[in-house]
């Protein structure tokens, strides 16, 4: 049975580090990359909310859209890699994307683009390796 893997991407350097991990580490394994929209990022206030959320979002789609071309030139022609795009909290996401699909393990950086780093981990990184209900590998 082949193993398939979770690999969020959000376009971090340590995300990008976490794929190529993945990719060297486990060749012969599936891949799923998820990125995770967040509806709310960048939007300082509530008035500003339903007027900008869709810009926001068409932003953050064009984002996505790179990230897994990315992933696929990293993967290599020879390998699939599916890809899904989640909207919400990434840490939700991430936890319930694992737990509603055939996720044998979660690959991650170790910090993501928002900079919300603590002392090791991020606090996405930190929040999945805690509610995760398969292993996390978490890469710096």
């Amino acid at each position: 049975m082949t193993r398939r893997l979770l690999v969020p991407l959000d376009g971090s350097p340590q995300s990008k580090e976490a794929l190529r991990y993945a990719v060297e580490t486990f060749p012969d394994a599936d891949l799923v990359v998820v990125h995770v929209l967040n509806p709310a990022a960048g939007i300082s206030n509530l008035d500003d909310l339903v007027s900008e959320t869709a810009d926001v979002l068409d932003e953050q789609e064009t984002l996505a859209t790179e990230l897994f071309e990315t992933a696929r030139e990293i993967a290599g022609e020879e390998r699939l890699v599916d890809t899904e795009l989640l909207s919400g909290r990434a840490a939700s996401e991430i936890v319930t994307f694992a737990q509603d699909n055939a996720v044998d393990e979660i690959v991650m950086g170790s910090h993501g683009r928002d900079g919300a780093a603590r002392l090791l981990l991020g606090s996405v990184a930190e929040t999945v390796v805690r509610r995760s209900p398969v292993p996390v590998t978490v890469v710096r």
